[in-house]
């Protein structure tokens, strides 16, 4: 198998989960809208799966909030988006160099991967050489017998052991934020949901 493991950057604009999504299935960076709705239309078709113990609001305002273009999106999301597409999304973590694998349990014969630094998705493709255009990516690998996707596996766990070492994602618990309606300083995400829910404001830039 010849090639490199990639990182395909999606703009940081609160939808590069739906984004990075949209990518590695649709080779298609703007697909949050349509992917918003998607999750909204799923959940508020199944209120008794879709509970708000399960949700953290109830369901009809989670469907308003997930349509909302700022507000992020995080495991439940990918778990619908895994079952949209009948494929599994395998997310690995920087900064734990953990693996998420979401619809692992659906059996799916494809996989696709996500790679997060602490507040951001970006793509995982695989490109025949560095440098190479966009449109030469592979991103959808077929699941083996074993449930791995084969050495692509190892290629994609050895970026992201790469990407920590480089400490290429945020500590979201000590990293410094600066809104960028009122310019205040916060430390860490606690303090930034505290500010965004008193203010209202939800654009913060990272700043060391």
């Amino acid at each position: 198998m010849e090639g490199i493991v990639v990182r395909r950057v999606i703009p940081s604009d609160n939808s590069c989960l739906f984004n990075a999504v949209g990518y590695v299935m649709d080779h298609d960076k703007h697909k949050a809208p349509e992917l918003r709705q998607v999750i909204a239309a799923t959940v508020a078709s199944d209120p008794t799966k879709y509970s708000e113990a399960f949700l953290g609001k109830p369901n009809e305002e989670y469907c308003a909030w997930i349509l909302n273009s700022d507000k992020w999106g995080g495991a439940i999301e990918l778990s619908i988006l895994a079952e949209y597409y009948g494929r599994e999304i395998a997310a690995f973590d920087i900064q734990t160099t953990r693996c998420d694998l979401y619809g692992q349990e659906m059996k799916y014969a494809e996989r696709v991967m996500l790679i997060y630094d602490g507040l951001h998705y970006d793509a995982l493709a695989m490109s025949p050489f560095n440098g190479a255009p966009e449109e030469f990516d592979q991103t959808i690998f077929t699941v083996q017998r074993d449930r791995t996707i084969g050495p692509i596996e190892e290629l994609a766990l050895d970026f992201v052991k790469d990407q920590q070492r480089k400490r290429s994602y945020t500590d979201t618990a000590n990293f410094t934020l600066r809104c960028g309606v009122c310019q205040i300083g916060v430390i860490g995400q606690k303090e930034a949901i505290e500010h965004a829910k008193a203010t209202g404001h939800a654009n913060f830039q990272e700043y060391r």
